[in-house]
């Protein structure tokens, strides 16, 4: 298996410390711990030891080698790691979840619905998704050109790095095409317009 995002260490990204207090919050709110969660797209682990210090039991998932590496210096019986590509067939491998979350993964994956085929079939009848991702809305877009940020902000020259660009509408209509109907989103980090990311929260009926 290719090692298509490598990591080095297993400090949280810069973009934990805007995910991580919204996160809490969702999940306090409609899933407190204790309950089962599945990290897709678990990178270096950071998420999911969080989680596990929060008094859930995690499950991580990620198909990079040199992240779940790291990430197993911190497993335990409460947390748990798997090297394995994001498809349906993972849930033979590992079953399926009350809880499934994925932050800042899918905009990284050429096929957002085969990523959202994996999301859906993880996740239990009942249960809740957490999906985030970079927001992209007409206002941000316009700032970031007339900024001359372009470069920067989409830098064709970030190994590994994006490939998708979601607006809330075109998340709507994904999560919506994979059977979703009830679902909420959340801009977080900056006011709305600017906002860094967005939190999708999914309820499968």
């Amino acid at each position: 298996m290719s090692d298509k995002y490598p990591y080095n260490d297993d400090a949280p990204t810069w973009a934990n410390s805007y995910l991580w207090p919204p996160l809490e919050r969702i999940l306090n709110r409609i899933a407190p711990p204790p309950r089962r969660v599945l990290d897709l797209g678990c990178g270096n682990g950071a998420t999911s030891k969080m989680l596990a210090e929060r008094g859930y039991s995690v499950v991580g998932v990620d198909s990079s080698e040199s992240g779940l590496a790291i990430a197993n210096r911190s497993a335990s019986s409460t947390l748990r790691f798997e090297v394995a590509e994001i498809d349906e067939r993972l849930v033979e491998r590992v079953g399926t979840f009350p809880v499934v979350i994925s932050l800042e993964v899918i905009e990284h994956v050429f096929s957002p619905r085969v990523f959202m085929r994996a999301f859906h079939a993880l996740l239990e009848p009942g249960g809740v998704g957490i999906v985030s991702t970079p927001y992209h809305g007409y206002l941000k877009n316009v700032a970031i050109a007339v900024s001359g940020r372009f470069d920067h902000h989409f830098d064709p020259l970030w190994d590994y790095g994006h490939v998708k660009f979601f607006s809330i509408p075109k998340l709507r209509e994904l999560f919506e095409e994979h059977g979703f109907r009830r679902m909420e989103f959340h801009r977080i980090g900056r006011i709305p317009a600017l906002a860094k990311s967005t939190i999708a929260v999914l309820w499968r009926d």
